[in-house]
């Protein structure tokens, strides 16, 4: 939360206000979208490639936004505050660069390509058995995202865990200015926004910047198993602690046991200790998860005991979602997102699955650039060793419904949309059946679940 007079000082080089809003106006939240928009909150019209926010500033008022950070004011008069600036996202990160520099939190800052959210999921889990702490909803993160992050921190805050996303170069760097990290996590790099980036190198350049700005006073936790992530310890000012399965990382997960939707189960050593956790995370990649998060635990002063307690508890509502589908089946909800490591791990679970069959409905993956058309048809191969049907949907994925054929699936069925992709796999689906549907946010699969378990 912050003030009507944060604001003032704030943005007061580049200030003019169309209405002068009242003094004392505290703000529960900034939002960017006006359909998000509830009672009291500061709407932020930013300027993008096909809208521009400030038209929306009206309809945010009527949803009863107190006030209104634009380039352009409404055109009619109105009672919310109106402060009107060149620059909109710029404002957004002086506001937020403000606010947190007058009440700052030791800060633990994540990143990678994949893994980030739910690391950062799992780490506020963990982090809340010692602290009130402050972290996003969802996948919130990026230049716009994580600077609503910072504005929601509210007095009784204790403890910040950020996730850190990207588009190019510097986005992480800026990230690290408005809410410089103590703590720092980067989980991997694979091959998402190279279509942005252009290379591999380029994505391990722009994921460093977070290693960077981790002081010499803070530790940055490195997956030992990624040679690219594992490099980046010689741009480290501060502490560097790896984890991994490999004999050399300072925490290691060993024994692992993977238990279906009940999660999994492995050895934590650290110091030469060790103890036994069981995580109600479900997948072997959740290893890697769980000794994230135990690695910026133990530079916090954890015990290892104190991690396995908390990791008993972990959740992440935004992955693998286990729900009860029609006519006695199982649908497995990974909608959030997709990339080549992250469909890869959800199929693994997929496999694990004691089911009549296994179906896989999976989307497109964007962002990939270059690879794109490799990087579908090895997901192809992949689910062709997997399951018993196959369903594809988008452009790029027809890439993976030929590769998959080719590997001698025959039941492969392509959509070139969503649209009818949830009647077609209801006629499928038989009792017993396990279906795992995944994709890129921008196909938003997640409505085909909604319609499957409709039916």
């Amino acid at each position: 939360m912050f003030t009507h007079e944060d604001v003032l000082q704030a943005l007061a080089d580049d200030l003019r206000c169309a209405h002068p809003g009242t003094a004392g106006t505290v703000y529960p939240r900034a939002v960017v979208d006006s359909r998000q928009v509830q009672p009291g909150d500061l709407f932020v019209g930013l300027r993008g490639e096909r809208h521009d926010g400030s038209d929306f500033a009206p309809e945010a008022i009527a949803r009863g936004a107190a006030g209104v950070l634009v380039e352009r004011p409404p055109a009619a008069p109105c009672a919310a505050a109106v402060y009107v600036v060149p620059d909109s996202l710029r404002a957004l990160h002086a506001l937020a660069r403000h606010v947190w520099r007058q009440h700052p939190l030791p800060t633990l800052s994540i990143t990678g390509t994949v893994g980030k959210t739910s690391t950062k999921e799992v780490a506020a889990r963990l982090f809340s058995h010692r602290y009130r702490v402050l972290t996003s909803e969802g996948g919130l993160n990026g230049e716009i995202g994580m600077p609503l992050v910072l504005l929601r921190r509210e007095p009784a805050h204790e403890f910040a865990v950020i996730e850190l996303g990207m588009y190019r170069r510097g986005e992480i760097a800026l990230q690290c200015e408005l809410a410089p990290p103590r703590y720092g996590i980067v989980t991997n790099i694979g091959y998402t926004h190279m279509e942005r980036l252009g290379s591999v190198e380029a994505i391990v350049a722009a994921k460093q910047e977070l290693v960077e700005h981790v002081p010499p006073e803070g530790t940055v936790a490195l997956n030992g198993d990624d040679p690219r992530v594992l490099a980046m310890r010689a741009a480290a000012r501060g502490r560097v602690l790896t984890y991994g399965t490999s004999s050399v990382c300072d925490v290691r997960g060993t024994g692992l046991e993977s238990h279906g939707r009940a999660g999994i189960a492995f050895t934590l050593w650290a110091g030469g200790r060790s103890v036994r956790v069981r995580a109600p995370l479900p997948g072997p990649h959740n290893l890697y998860t769980c000794l994230a998060a135990a690695t910026a635990a133990l530079a916090d002063g954890f015990s290892l005991e104190e991690i396995a307690v908390g990791l008993a508890e972990a959740v992440n509502p935004l992955r693998l979602q286990f729900l009860d589908g029609p006519h006695g089946t199982l649908i497995i909800d990974d909608t959030y997102n997709a990339s080549p490591a992250s469909m890869a791990a959800a199929l693994r679970v997929l496999a694990e699955q004691r089911a009549g069959r296994r179906i896989a409905v999976l989307g497109d993956m964007l962002e990939l650039g270059a690879v794109e058309e490799e990087c579908h048809r090895e997901l192809g191969r992949q689910a062709a060793a997997v399951v018993d049907l196959l369903f594809t949907v988008g452009p790029r994925a027809r890439w993976a419904a030929e590769a998959a054929r080719a590997a001698g699936l025959d039941a492969v069925q392509h959509l070139p949309s969503k649209e009818g992709l949830a009647t077609a796999v209801r006629a499928a689906l038989r009792p017993g059946d396990a279906v795992l549907l995944k994709g890129s946010r921008g196909l938003a699969l997640e409505t085909v679940v909604a319609e499957l378990l409709e039916g």
